[in-house]
């Protein structure tokens, strides 16, 4: 990958392997431990270390997901 000037764009690449390492998928289910609240109120979980928001949860929760959207460092889910 290379910019304009025949360089290498890092940032690109940068990217492309944080997209590699994301351990969850669109539509997937999870049972997952609320570990802490984000600022607007949500659940926040984690699978392999990946950040998901949950609504509607509680610190210490332990609930079924669907992950709703995956973002490059973070995913939001629904409980079911």
């Amino acid at each position: 990958m290379f910019n304009n000037k025949g360089r290498k764009n890092f940032r690109n690449n940068r990217n492309n392997e944080v997209r590699k390492n994301i351990p969850v998928k669109e539509g997937e289910t999870y049972t997952v431990t609320i570990e802490d609240m984000g600022k607007g109120g949500d659940g926040i979980a984690r699978v392999e270390g990946f950040v998901v928001f949950v609504p509607e949860t509680q610190k210490g929760d332990t609930v079924k997901i669907k992950v709703t959207s995956v973002k490059s460092k973070f995913a939001f889910a629904e409980k079911i």
